[in-house]
């Protein structure tokens, strides 16, 4: 009878340093994350996607939205308080998003549109690290609104954990009279889109819904996760 032990077999390193791989490749995943799981999109490492949600609340269980401040894309002082009585619709965009690209047509002729019927575009540009990048998407789409310059993305962070907070690029807050967050949407808004977010909040403030109609698509319910 043989005493020699067999062996015992070290474990394969090429089979480790894949199982390694994924596992990192799992906490990245999960490190871009938000409380909605928006994905990443691998061409570009700062754009999260939307999960497509668009979250209405009612009048009465509406928050109010940080009094935002600070200086614009133009170099301007502009405050969210001193547009304090209109409908505000509060973009955040980037100028490398794909997505905000797509948008920026709709929201620069919606805008236009709404001017006369109490209701005020304010955008935030985030993680633009070069003000002229910002600039030039605005004259490339025709966005006359202002824009918060955010390049590190504080103003985003102003809004409180748990609140509708616009946590993916782009998001879109509408915000009622009364400086409340009234519509959330975690995604990128075709203009009919935009449209339809609009009516109901321009309505309730007294303002004509005609001219931000769009197809009858029923709103989903409230959903403030």
């Amino acid at each position: 009878m043989s005493l020699r032990r067999t062996p015992r077999r070290l474990p394969n390193r090429r089979a480790t340093m894949y199982a390694a791989v994924a596992v990192s490749g799992v906490v990245l995943l999960s490190g871009c994350g938000t409380q909605d799981k928006p994905s990443s999109d691998g061409e570009d490492s700062q754009y999260l996607a939307g999960t497509g949600r668009v979250t209405t609340v009612p009048k009465e269980k509406r928050q109010s939205a940080p009094d935002l401040s600070g200086e614009t894309v133009d170099g301007e002082q502009l405050k969210l308080s001193d547009h304090e009585g209109k409908v505000i619709v509060l973009n955040v965009w980037g100028s490398w998003c794909p997505p905000c690209r797509s948008e920026a047509p709709g929201f620069a002729k919606v805008s236009k549109e709404m001017e006369k019927k109490n209701v005020q575009f304010i955008g935030i540009n985030t993680k633009d690290l070069d003000v002229a990048n910002a600039k030039a998407f605005d004259r490339t789409y025709g966005i006359t609104y202002p824009s918060f310059f955010d390049p590190s993305g504080k103003q985003v962070l102003r809004f409180p954990k748990g609140s509708l907070n616009p946590q993916t690029i782009p998001s879109t807050l509408v915000l009622d009279t009364d400086g409340k967050i009234a519509v959330r949407a975690l995604k990128d808004l075709s203009e009919e889109e935009l449209r339809e977010i609009l009516k109901p909040v321009v309505a309730e403030a007294g303002g004509s819904g005609d001219d931000a109609k769009a197809g009858g698509a029923e709103s989903p319910p409230a959903d403030a996760k």
